[in-house]
This record gives C-alpha cells, sequence and structure tokens, in this order.
C-alpha cells in the first residue's frame, strides 16, 4: 500500500467531522480514504496540541474554571479546618 501524505487541512478538515459531525469514526475514515487507525492518530495528536496549547478562547474559560476552583478549594480548606476543630473539641467533651 502506498504511503500518502495529506496536507494539515486535510488532516483539520477529517478531525473536525470526525468529532462534530456524530457519524462513527469508521464511517468517516472509509469516506475519506484514510485508515481508521490513521484518523485516531490525527484525533489524539490534536488533543495533545489542545492540552499543550488550547486556543485563545478556550484559556478564558479555563482562567474563569481555575478562579472557581481556587475559590471552592478555599471554601473547602475552611471547612475542613473548622471540622478538625469541631472533632477536637467534642473529643474533649467526651473525655469528661
Amino acid at each position: 500500500m502506498p504511503h500518502t501524505r495529506f496536507t494539515r487541512e486535510f488532516r483539520d478538515d477529517a478531525v473536525r467531522l470526525a468529532l462534530t459531525s456524530g457519524r462513527s469514526r469508521r464511517a468517516i475514515a472509509e469516506d475519506l480514504g484514510v485508515g481508521l487507525s490513521t484518523l485516531r492518530s490525527w484525533i489524539d495528536r490534536r488533543r495533545e496540541h489542545e492540552i499543550d496549547a488550547p486556543p485563545e478562547e478556550r484559556q478564558e474559560d479555563m482562567a474563569t474554571e481555575l478562579k472557581r476552583l481556587r475559590r471552592e478549594n478555599e471554601i473547602l480548606r475552611q471547612e475542613r479546618e473548622i471540622l478538625k476543630r469541631a472533632t477536637a473539641f467534642f473529643a474533649k467533651e467526651g473525655s469528661r
């Protein structure tokens, strides 16, 4: 089987189609004339790239999410401290 080189645009379109069309990856690969494993590797590479360098609009979403999670984390730390103190207090009360 000859080794075919696909353009970046073709690979990007194939990945976009696979992620948004609702069709099976096998059907998309067959329609495009590429192997299923090839399509999967393109999808995996795209996901890895997005993790390493997310698109600009996604970076804003991630910054907002990070801010929310930090706030939630601080609240959970405070609640844990309160529960630790309450546990210690009731342990002393119970031993009297």
